[in-house]
Order: C-alpha cells, then structure tokens, then sequence
C-alpha cells in the first residue's frame, strides 16, 4: 500500500487536531471550593498558600 505525500500531510493534521481538541477539554466538574481558612471572616479574594508551599512568580503572572 503506497500512501502520497498529500495523504501523510492531511493525516498529519487530522491527528494534529484530534489531539489539540482532547488535550484542551480539560478536567470536567464543578469548581474547587474555597479553602476553610479564606471563607472565615478573611479575604476570600486571595487564594490561601498551603503551608511549606514556596510561591515562585511565573514569568507570565503580568498578564494575568
């Protein structure tokens, strides 16, 4: 079975698609819910910080 040019390129990103769409669905469900320690008088805005957890800045956090 010869396969052509044309043929690998159109496989080639139907895979490609395929993949992109399964790696975009991600996880599905309700949201998490609040830590007990932010819903308690305190800012629910900000998320808490598990203890022993160092907070690295990521380079993109400005754009957020």
């Amino acid at each position: 079975m010869q396969t052509s040019f044309p043929q690998i390129i159109r496989l080639t990103v139907v895979f490609a698609v395929i993949g992109l769409a399964v790696a975009g669905c991600g996880r599905k469900g309700d949201l998490d819910p609040p830590s007990v320690q932010a819903t308690k008088g305190g800012d629910s805005s900000k998320p808490t910080q598990q203890p022993g957890v160092k907070d690295r800045p990521f380079f993109l956090d400005p754009l957020l």
